[in-house]
This record gives C-alpha cells, structure tokens and sequence, in this order.
C-alpha cells in the first residue's frame, strides 16, 4: 500500500511538474513550495532564506545529525540556523505525511519518512541538453546553463549528504528512478500513478 510519493529531482528535470501530476490524477495533496512558505511562517524567517537553506551546508556532526532527527525545538541554542530549519521542516513533512496520501518534492522527505512502510520515493532525472533548455528562463545574465545545474546540483547533493549520511542520486535509496528526457514528463507521471494503483489494489 503507498499513501506516501516523495520526489527527489536533479534540477531541471521536471521534478516538480511530474509530482504536481501524478498528485493531482490520484486526487492526494501535493506539497513543494508550501513547506517553504509554512516553516517561513513558523519560523518567522523570509521564505527565499528558507529556500536557499535547502541549498547550502557543511560538515554535521553526528551528535547533532541525531539531535535533529531527535526533532530539538526552534531556538534551543543547541543547534545552528540552518539546523534548526531541518528540524522544523522534518516536522512539518512527518506531520503532512501523517494527515492524508500526498507527494512532497525534496526537502530529504525520503529519508525522513525511511520508516514509513507506505512511502516510494522516487528519483527523477535527465539528461544535461533538456534540463539547459527547461531552465533557460531562470539563468542570469553573465552565467552559463551548464554551471548553474552543475551548482545546484552539488548543493543538493552536499545538503542531502549532510543530513541523511546518504548519497543523493544513488539508486538504491530509491524504488523507482526515471528519466524525464527520454520518457517525457507526462509518462514519467502516467507510470508512477499506474505503479501506485497496482499496489493499492
């Protein structure tokens, strides 16, 4: 039974799109963007620094690695800003994942729900001519395509590493691995949704 998708994506693959998808065929709750703007209220912090958290990281130790599993309060003094983001946003994702079937892209949500029975987690990707011409909008002037996805992408990696021990992309962390170039946006949803109606019964 999966009541749970969560969708880690190289940047510029679609990701997001294929999780809104798949989210809104199964009829279940889709979340990105919104825990963003919850752990920025909660925190009364401004949402691009809760945004841009997600992106940047350095070495954890493993005694607050399990200090933020553990889940310490906001504002405890034990643990750094960037920490106490995790933390809040580990909450956040246990208690959406608690109240009704949904997808969540990024944010870690597969290793932070790895103990949940009913989760898939998902890795989408593609190849580096696709993810240029999906982000060609969203590059500075000055700056090559090519260093942004590389950047971004190390980011994430670097982050995900930090908090999980885990390598982001690897794909025995996942059930499922896709790439959005060669299938396409809409099938890569159409087979997730079909995967999940087959073991829902």
């Amino acid at each position: 039974m999966t009541n749970i998708i969560t969708i880690s994506r190289e940047f510029g693959s679609g990701g997001h799109e294929i999780g809104e998808h798949v989210a809104q065929q199964l009829g279940w709750k889709f979340y990105d963007r919104h825990i963003v703007e919850q752990v920025a209220k909660e925190s009364g912090l401004s949402e691009k620094f809760i945004e841009e958290s997600g992106e940047y990281a350095t070495s954890r130790s493993s005694l607050l690695f399990n200090l933020s599993i553990a889940g310490a309060a906001m504002g405890s003094g034990s643990l750094s800003l960037y920490d106490e983001i995790y933390v809040e946003q580990c909450k956040l994702i246990k208690k959406l994942a608690a109240e009704s079937p949904c997808v969540i892209v990024g944010r870690c949500a597969d290793y932070v729900l790895r103990e949940r029975q009913d989760c898939m987690n998902i890795f989408i990707w593609a190849d580096v001519k696709a993810r240029i011409e999906r982000i060609s909008g969203q590059v500075k002037e000055g700056k090559s395509p090519e260093k942004m996805l590389k950047e971004r992408d190390n980011r994430r990696r670097v982050y995900y590493r930090n908090y999980t021990g885990q390598e982001w992309g690897k794909v025995q962390n996942y059930q499922l691995a896709l790439c959005s170039s060669a299938l396409g946006l809409e099938t890569c949803a159409e087979l997730i949704i079909q995967l999940v109606k087959q073991q829902n019964g």
